[in-house]
């Protein structure tokens, strides 16, 4: 049994859920999102409650039970508050603006790096070095973050280059220096 399937999506006020067959339409104040259901899953509402019930106990039915749960309830979540992901910029000269829609990275290469705007997500950068990417589905924020992280992964022996906030780096010794002494 699906722990995580059988749990019930709360809706809170403000948030509105269509269902039309295996179609979900799910709207609130910062956007909408859609989800076509496999035919092994049902959805129902009750008042302020969706359950997700799945119609086999096959293995493949068990595991899309819960992921489609717990993608219906990131979308409600989302579409009431967005989902946030913030990165930061760490070296000496490196720093991110907002272009328009587009960011320029300056991160010690020969030329600034654009990376440019994807439907869906906002940004916003507070000073010269801190990111915030921000939208309505999870899943693209965590992939547009790891794909500025990856323009300029830190290094491991002085830390520089995109990070996530709070991330903790373990930094490599550089070589020691060996100590004058008798030759050997």
């Amino acid at each position: 049994m699906s722990k995580i399937g059988e749990k019930p999506i709360s809706v809170t006020a403000g948030i509105s859920v269509k269902i039309n067959n295996n179609n979900i339409t799910v709207a609130g104040k910062e956007g909408t999102m859609q989800f076509v259901l496999p035919r092994s899953l049902t959805i129902t509402q009750d008042k302020d409650k969706l359950l997700v019930k799945r119609n086999s106990d096959s293995k493949n039915d068990k595991s899309l039970h819960g992921l489609y749960r717990s993608l219906i309830n990131n979308a409600v979540l989302g579409v009431d508050r967005l989902w946030e992901k913030q990165l930061e910029v760490v070296g000496t000269g490196f720093n991110v603006k907002l272009q328009g829609d587009d960011l320029v990275f300056k991160l010690g290469y020969s030329h600034p790096v654009v990376f440019k705007r994807i439907e869906g997500i906002k940004y916003k950068v507070e000073g010269s070095n801190k990111l915030i990417i921000a939208g309505v589905d999870k899943q693209l924020v965590g992939q547009v973050a790891y794909q500025i992280k990856i323009i300029k992964k830190p290094d491991v022996y002085k830390g520089k280059g995109i990070k996530y906030m709070g991330e903790k780096l373990r930094i490599k010794p550089g070589k020691k220096v060996k100590t004058a002494g008798p030759p050997a």
